[in-house]
């Protein structure tokens, strides 16, 4: 898992921005090494309903959630699908991306 912050950047968020980002380097590297061997390496980048969400002031947590195109934050059955999805065969084919599961949050 990745996160917003680490594709685009986030104010007040230099350490976990740049561990965010470090995901995604070893994600697309590992997946350049790896996929010789069949092996698939893929992030995601979900807008959760997360502990760190639900722990923000109302008045953070709103302002947050009102960038988000879709309006909310999701819950994690609506993140599963994308796990399922990148760990099934279907998926085969996919290696060395972050997928954003983030309601619009990325556009």
């Amino acid at each position: 898992m990745t996160s917003y912050a680490g594709i685009h950047g986030n104010v007040g968020q230099t350490a976990y921005s740049a561990a965010k980002s470090g995901i995604i380097g070893l994600t697309k590297t590992a997946a350049k090494e790896l996929v010789r061997f069949g092996v698939t390496v893929n992030a995601i980048s979900p807008v959760a309903e997360t502990r760190m969400i639900t722990s923000l002031p109302d008045q953070q947590r709103e302002r947050l959630q009102s960038i988000i195109p879709a309006g909310y934050f999701a819950p994690a059955s609506e993140i599963a699908w994308a796990l399922g999805f990148l760990a099934s065969d279907q998926a085969g084919y996919v290696t060395g991306t972050v997928l954003p599961v983030d309601g619009g949050m990325s556009i």
